[in-house]
């Protein structure tokens, strides 16, 4: 995971999760609306329900952050559980938050699949949430991206050997200076993410 604050800004309205439950492990990027205090505000408490709560199917998930963050100013995100147990994985996006599932090539599956993501914030009005489930093998690697990252860092994606590595070469690349902006990346290693 890499992150960059907005210019002139101390905090950063974009958050990353990467919790692990017996058999599996969630992944998210939430982006609080707008910048500073009050996008990180939200962006925590949505951070601290999916910690809390990664066992839980990933509908059930977006809905209780749904439900909290109603006071505040909401966040976009994609959500991602991994089932290790059965090389599964299961996701959802809403806003803008870009996921993109890049194949190993082990598979006979598309090589790049990105995330169908649904319009709303959380918080203030979601769409009907419903998920999508793939099959993951090893050495498949997963991005998601904030909109502080431009888009065109998908045309360029290589199969990532170091995750970390590649979530600081996409920020430093493709973030746009004029928001906040963060990239996590994870590939598929066998048991765990």
């Amino acid at each position: 995971m890499a992150t960059l604050p907005l210019n002139g800004q101390s905090e950063s309205g974009d958050r990353c999760v990467v919790q692990f439950f017996p058999s599996g492990v969630l992944l998210a990027v939430i982006d609080g609306l707008g910048h500073g205090y009050e996008a990180a505000a939200a962006a925590n408490s949505a951070e601290s329900i999916l910690r809390t709560q990664a066992r839980e199917p990933v509908i059930s998930l977006v809905r209780q952050c749904h439900e909290s963050l109603r006071s505040t100013r909401g966040v976009v995100m994609s959500v991602v559980s991994f089932d290790t147990s059965h090389g599964l994985m299961t996701w959802l996006g809403v806003g803008n938050v870009r996921g993109i599932l890049q194949r190993s090539g082990y598979s006979s599956n598309p090589q790049q699949e990105e995330l169908l993501l649904r319009g709303g914030v959380i918080g203030g009005q979601i769409p009907p949430l419903q998920v999508s489930v793939l099959t993951v093998s090893h050495g498949d690697t997963l991005y998601l991206a904030t909109d502080g990252i431009r888009e065109e860092f998908a045309e360029e994606l290589m199969p990532a050997e170091m995750s970390q590595r590649t979530a600081e070469l996409i920020l430093s690349r493709y973030a746009k200076g004029n928001d906040d902006a963060l990239v996590l990346v994870a590939r598929v290693v066998g048991n765990r993410q």
